[in-house]
């Protein structure tokens, strides 16, 4: 099966439109997690008691902003999805840290965020991740490939002409992170334990080891968000059974 991906916006130039959102279509909203200082007052506001905990552990100004403005408008953006007010929304975690709806919720998320930009991917009944990296000039590639990518992705990139290198290099990085992030365990999946393409226009989950049919479960996506950035998604090709699971 294919999703209908649909990059959007944020702030979009009218007022948010997303509901309701079709089956097997994938919003992904992007945007500068930058804001007028009077403006962070009211983004602030919008926030619950454990996120402002959250952000006030910090040390840094610029970081502590970064946090309150992207879940802030995360905050906004689900909300619309289902009519509310943001600071309606109650937000659980799985064992492993992923943040979730109550326990009925249907609605599926994931954030990224990256220098510069932050990615939010949003869709019905379907586990999802996404992953948003600065493309930089990566001299170490060849040394934090040898440490995070498998044989097979060590291989494909010393076939990668020096030119394309860095763009390759984060092509990889974003498939197998949008993978790790919509399966919702954290690093307790190695990351050597699957294959993602390299390729330009043709973003794949190749293999997975121990079980190969793990790889038939998850569709994966490229996303064209801005000048500078890869980003990449991965989305299940199945609904969830039960939102039961994820208590």
């Amino acid at each position: 099966m294919t999703l209908r991906l649909v990059v959007l916006d944020y702030p979009p130039p009218g007022p948010i439109r997303t509901a309701p959102l079709p089956p097997g279509e994938v919003h992904v909203w992007h945007w500068e997690p930058v804001c007028l200082p009077d403006q962070l007052d009211t983004l602030w506001k919008t926030l619950s008691e454990d996120e402002r905990q959250r952000a006030e552990r910090y040390r840094l100004a610029e970081h502590r902003n970064q946090f309150v403005i992207n879940r802030a408008h995360m905050r906004r953006l689900l909300a619309a999805y289902r009519a509310m007010a943001p600071e309606e929304l109650v937000f659980r975690y799985s064992a492993y840290g992923k943040p979730l709806l109550h326990h009925r919720e249907t609605l599926r998320f994931n954030l990224s965020h990256t220098k510069g930009r932050t990615a939010l991917a949003v869709v019905e009944q379907r586990e999802i991740g996404i992953d948003v990296e600065q493309i930089r000039s990566q001299a170490d590639a060849a040394r934090i490939a040898e440490r995070f990518f498998s044989a097979q992705e060590r291989r494909a990139l010393r076939q990668v002409p020096a030119d394309h290198l860095d763009r390759a290099f984060f092509r990889c990085w974003t498939r197998k992170e949008a993978y790790i992030k919509a399966r919702g365990e954290g690093l307790s999946i190695p990351l050597q334990d699957f294959d993602v393409s390299l390729e330009d226009h043709a973003a794949r989950l190749l293999s997975t080891r121990p079980d190969p049919e793990e790889a038939n479960r998850w569709m994966l996506y490229d996303v064209r968000l801005a000048p500078g950035y890869a980003a990449a998604l991965a989305v299940a090709t199945d609904p969830v059974e039960s939102t039961a699971r994820h208590a």
